[in-house]
């Protein structure tokens, strides 16, 4: 029997209709962000449950000024849903993953991984870089959606965007760095995209597609920045020969047994939702 509350449940479970302007919205920028998405006892239930598995899954003891720019930028925990029952059903809620197919056009979508990115109080940026350079993953038919825990003011370090910098090509090739802020911030800045910097409010939830450009700022409070994330992927992806060690490491590490050019369809990898 469920451990978690029948309200909980049918909220996370409970269609989000999107119009067609919000879908025009994503398929122009390849991100969005959604109003209320979860109401505000939901989003207390899910922060308490998220915060006690990353205190037990957490492995990063040393200090801010030990780490690399990478290490400062947040803690970082994967896979949660396959620990802890409450993050399985937020990971695997209708409510998410009826978004997400809304926004690619598909007809379903598949897990690829969760993860918990807490920036600490006087953590660093997190550099601009896209996704997708990490996946081995045949289509852009991906998108991951950040849903902070709390409230998320600027000093908190919310999820920038630059809006439709997705037909960019250049900075593809480069993992979340100082190399990959400098970079990418001096291509964008001679481009018409627009960077979009705005707090979320309490139960506000963005989504965004693998080759968009993304970036935080820093957490000047004393406060975590608490943010759970589900990456989806087309029902359909296809496993792709990787392109680079982080690709491999990705395929072993969250489509294990999946062959090149074949459906990704592990254990790893269930349907959440379809039509």
């Amino acid at each position: 029997m469920s451990i978690i509350p029948k309200a909980i449940q049918e909220h996370l479970n409970q269609p989000y209709q999107l119009d067609d302007s919000q879908i025009k919205f994503y398929d122009e920028h390849r991100y969005i962000k959604l109003k209320q998405v979860f109401d505000s006892h939901t989003l207390a239930y899910l922060n308490e449950a998220v915060s006690n598995r990353v205190a037990i899954m957490n492995q990063e003891h040393r200090s801010l000024e030990e780490r690399s720019t990478y290490g400062k930028a947040f803690l970082q925990l994967f896979n949660l849903w396959t620990q802890d029952e409450v993050v399985k059903e937020l990971v695997f809620s209708k409510r998410l993953g009826h978004i997400a197919t809304q926004l690619m056009q598909t007809n379903g979508v598949r897990i690829y991984h969760d993860q918990a990115l807490f920036k600490e109080g006087g953590g660093g940026i997190t550099p601009w870089h896209a996704d997708q350079y990490y996946w081995p993953l045949a289509s852009d038919k991906t998108i991951t959606a950040w849903i902070p825990l709390q409230e998320t003011p600027l000093e908190l370090g919310p999820l920038e965007f630059s809006a439709g910098s997705h037909q960019i090509v250049e900075g593809r090739d480069l993992e979340i760095s100082d190399e990959s802020e400098a970079i990418i911030q001096q291509k964008l800045k001679v481009t018409d995209f627009k960077h979009v910097i705005e707090p979320f409010d309490l139960g506000e939830v963005s989504f965004h597609s693998g080759w968009v450009f993304h970036r935080a700022g820093a957490n000047s409070t004393n406060e975590m920045r608490k943010v759970m994330t589900v990456i989806y992927m087309d029902q359909d992806m296809v496993l792709k020969n990787p392109e680079n060690k982080n690709q491999i490491n990705d395929w072993e590490t969250w489509c294990p047994g999946a062959k090149i050019g074949e459906i990704i369809d592990t254990q790893l990898n269930p349907i959440v939702f379809h039509y």
